[in-house]
């Protein structure tokens, strides 16, 4: 009598998003990219094993007898970054960091490591990309010699857990998520199965052990994190560090976080020696703005708790390449189209034939949609070759029927402008009427309902 030796399942695995089938596809079902499936054996659900981080307590209580003390917070002595998770990193959190290759990830990291292995603190850099002795190079280039900082060169989970056990440390960074493999698993590092694998044992590790973890990962050439998403939905916290490689300015931008304050930006200068926190980056990023340029409008935006002026700029050029272009930096390239067709229909202002260039100077990125009205007027303003007064600053949403709808935090917008000498502000309407007297001093308040009022008085 023979005996059928059963096969071990298998299942294919998107590359995107992570969904899973059980026959191979060219199209996801999950989120329709095509060719991202990858045949992978079937494991037990990851999810169970990130589950296990979970309070074991499931007996359902009374929310008034659950116990809301503020989570432990340990500061990593850069204010910057300290803004950014909301106070300093949390005992037992899990913080996910983003960016493009060579933007200054793993500077930040080892100096944040610094700040927090004060005392009987220690740490502990996993680095899976670069060797020891290079990690330790950086180290002495940032000023980075204490004893209870360890380095570890491995691309193996089991080894960094092994450390983690023998050595105890309170911090870990994880240099980076991506090129962690398990050994349990017979996938490549960096695919889907275990990127989720390495990820869900060392929050396990992070939540049971009370450690700060700190995971670098990869971005994909669209920007966003690499990975399937669960990866974001499994951390507690997920940052971006962006700008320029080639400038001197970096923001680093909290895009979740589940004890603080989402959207928080703050801001760093990139020098030999490291990463500089910058206090007051509203005069940086207004610096070197000409006086009375076309296409030059000052925006008060209010992404988080911090309000910053910034330069918004826009170029608008005969299109003689046939179908105009649209070529934006540090904004959303799909806003400024919108807006051009709201300026064409709305205002009387045709540039839909021409070619408009728009930016975001200094490196900064502004996702708001306070961001519409100051675009607007410099769009208009390099069209009919008309600066704005030096003095004026704008902020606003601009909606589709050409209305200027309130924006959130209008007084503390109006307080950063007020500190940098900034004289005349066009706001919404609504805005005004909500202030109730909180407006700052030496400061004129232009309300406007539409974007032909706002025109009409920044060029007037």
């Amino acid at each position: 009598m023979s005996t059928s030796v059963k096969k071990p399942k298998t299942v294919y695995v998107c590359a995107e998003c992570g969904a899973d089938t059980l026959r191979w596809m060219g199209k996801c079902p999950g989120c329709g990219a095509w060719n991202t499936l990858e045949e992978q054996q079937r494991r037990a659900d990851i999810a169970k094993i990130a589950s296990r981080s979970v309070e074991r307590s499931s007996r359902p209580r009374p929310i008034d007898e659950v116990e809301a003390d503020d989570a432990a917070r340990r500061s990593t002595t850069l204010a910057e970054l300290d803004r950014v998770l909301g106070g300093g990193a949390v005992v037992g959190g899990v913080v996910l960091v983003g960016g493009d290759p060579g933007i200054g990830k793993s500077t930040l990291l080892m100096q944040a490591l610094a700040g927090l292995c004060t005392g009987k603190v220690r740490g502990l850099y996993a680095s899976g990309e670069e060797s020891a002795a290079q990690v330790a190079m950086r180290a002495r280039r940032l000023g980075v010699a204490a004893s209870n900082v360890l380095v570890q060169a491995t691309t193996e989970l089991e080894e960094v857990e092994a450390a983690i056990a023998s050595e105890r440390p309170t911090v870990v960074v994880v240099d980076s998520v991506q090129t962690l493999r398990s050994g349990s698993l017979d996938s490549v590092a960096g695919s889907v199965t275990q990127i989720r694998a390495v990820a869900s044992r060392l929050i396990e590790v992070a939540k049971r052990d009370g450690l700060a973890l700190f995971l670098i990962g990869h971005v994909t050439k669209e920007g966003t994190l690499a990975g399937p998403k669960v990866l974001e939905h499994l951390v507690d916290t997920v940052l971006t560090f962006e700008g320029d490689p080639s400038g001197a300015f970096r923001l680093i931008r909290a895009e979740k976080n589940r004890f603080g304050a989402a959207h928080e930006v703050g801001v760093f200068e990139m020098l030999e020696d490291g990463l500089r926190e910058v206090p007051d980056p509203s005069s940086l990023f207004l610096q070197e703005r000409l006086d009375r340029a076309a296409g030059s409008v000052v925006l008060s935006t209010a992404e988080g708790t911090r309000p910053l002026l910034v330069e918004v700029q826009a170029l608008v050029a005969p299109a003689v390449y046939g179908a105009a272009r649209r070529v934006s930096t540090g904004l959303d390239g799909r806003r400024l189209a919108i807006l051009l067709a709201v300026l064409d229909r709305k205002a009387d202002i045709h540039v839909l034939d021409q070619d408009v260039f728009a930016s975001v100077a200094g490196g900064a990125r502004v996702d708001e949609r306070a961001l519409d009205l100051a675009l607007a007027i410099a769009v208009v303003s390099s069209l009919r070759e008309r600066p704005v007064s030096s003095g004026l600053v704008a902020f606003g949403e601009i909606g589709l029927a050409g209305e200027v709808r309130a924006v959130p935090r209008a007084a503390v917008r109006l307080g950063e402008a007020a500190k940098l000498g900034f004289t005349r502000a066009i706001l919404p309407a609504s805005n005004v009427a909500g202030i109730n007297g909180d407006a700052p001093d030496g400061i004129e308040l232009i309300a406007v309902k539409t974007l032909d009022d706002a025109l009409r008085e920044a060029f007037d």
